[in-house]
């Protein structure tokens, strides 16, 4: 297993409020795939108080589980640096209506 590999199962976890997944959204932070079979996932979520966060960490241990030969994943949300739209892909931002 590899970083790209965690990184790439990401973009099936669609945050289930916006409909986008969430490496286009720039909520993932951070990946690591540990030697011991380990894949951590660092990310974040739009705004403190957004309800999702069990939703979206399920789905990415769900995901690189599925798609990585991991022994484990872990999903750990995180808010520094805070999210802001300047995060997410240029195409997310044009289809949102965000400038680019």
């Amino acid at each position: 297993m590899t970083d790209q590999e965690i990184y790439d199962a990401l973009y099936d976890v669609i945050d289930p409020e916006l409909g986008f997944n969430i490496v286009d959204l720039g909520l993932v932070y951070r990946v690591h795939a540990r030697e011991d079979g380990v894949a951590e996932v660092d990310f974040t979520l739009t705004y403190p108080g957004c309800p999702l966060g069990d939703v979206i960490s399920k789905d990415i241990v769900d995901r690189v589980g599925e798609q990585t030969d991991a022994r484990m994943v872990t999903a750990t949300l995180v808010w520094s640096p805070p999210w802001n739209e300047g995060r997410m892909s240029e195409n997310a931002r044009l289809i949102m209506g965000y400038p680019i």
